[in-house]
């Protein structure tokens, strides 16, 4: 009995010291928001965007500035490597052609190609010819091994909202900017559509598209697997008109499972011009070392 009466005092002193004030102080919590002008939409509203943009881009030729590093947590360290420069041509449903060149000399660092579901990737300096699937199934320590036209592929044409097999849902959030008004870190509300795809019985989230509210534009996309782990993640940034189309022309990827990095710096754009079938096309060089992954 006593024991229960001397538990309850203590509480009660406990509870009742903070309201004296002698032990207690408070602080304001600094908390800005971007002063920034937004825009406002509904789920319909973004859903109609994205298709309208899958649409209007049919093809694409780019000349980039590619950078990559390889590297992170579990290899202990980051490799950066020099930028080279790159051609990109693209054609719907699913055509890619990559080529990176050697600064100076023009010499290729490698050429890659891919109509689906497989690809095939010629690498000069290691006198090595790759063909296989797109899906990584053993990763590579070589810089170039891990890459695939597909990831390129669907960071670099937005795919379009299959209403018949897929859901949206919108999402409200916020992210970190510089607000161009005080130009301190401010948080920056945004719209994220989370798009979940049907396969067979069961739904996975397949993609988030995360849009600014300054434009109502794509500004990152991240990919899933069906076991709900992102695979790829895309940033995008400085929307430029190219032949009267909205593009933008830094693009960033991160692989976190292969753990590469690769931005491209769009430098010239031509959309909807002709692709031929040709320009797909890659055969093995003479007395290359075959491999398949």
């Amino acid at each position: 009995m006593m024991g229960g009466s001397w538990c309850s005092r203590i509480f009660l002193l406990i509870a009742l010291v903070p309201l004296g004030g002698c032990f207690s102080r408070s602080r304001p919590v600094a908390h800005h928001t971007s002063t920034t002008q937004l825009q406002t939409a509904t789920g319909k509203d973004l859903i109609e965007r994205i298709n309208a943009q899958a649409t209007e881009i049919q093809t694409l030729k780019a000349t980039v500035g590619i950078t990559a590093s390889v590297g992170g947590s579990r290899l202990g360290k980051i490799t950066e490597y020099q930028q080279i420069r790159g051609y990109i041509l693209a054609r719907k449903p699913s055509s890619l052609r990559m080529i990176g060149l050697f600064p100076i000399l023009q010499n290729h660092v490698f050429d890659m190609v891919s109509s689906g579901q497989e690809f095939k990737l010629w690498i000069p300096s290691k006198n090595q010819f790759i063909a296989g699937s797109s899906d990584v199934a053993r990763p590579s320590t070589q810089p170039w091994g891990n890459l695939r036209p597909q990831v390129i592929y669907h960071a670099l044409l937005l795919q379009a909202v299959d209403l018949q097999n897929e859901l949206a849902v919108l999402e409200e959030g916020e992210h970190k900017v510089i607000d161009p008004g005080t130009q301190k870190l401010a948080m920056q509300p945004d719209y994220t559509l989370n798009i979940i795809k049907q396969n067979g019985r069961d739904w996975y989230l397949s993609r988030k598209v995360v849009f600014d509210r300054t434009d109502l534009r794509p500004h990152q996309q991240l990919f899933y697997d069906e076991h709900g782990s992102i695979v790829t993640e895309v940033h995008y940034d400085e929307y430029r008109e190219f032949n009267g189309v909205f593009f933008p022309k830094n693009i960033q990827i991160w692989r976190s499972q292969e753990e590469y990095s690769i931005k491209l710096e769009v430098t010239k754009l031509t959309i909807n011009g002709p692709i031929m079938d040709d320009q797909f096309v890659l055969a093995p060089p003479s007395g290359a070392g075959l491999a398949s992954r």
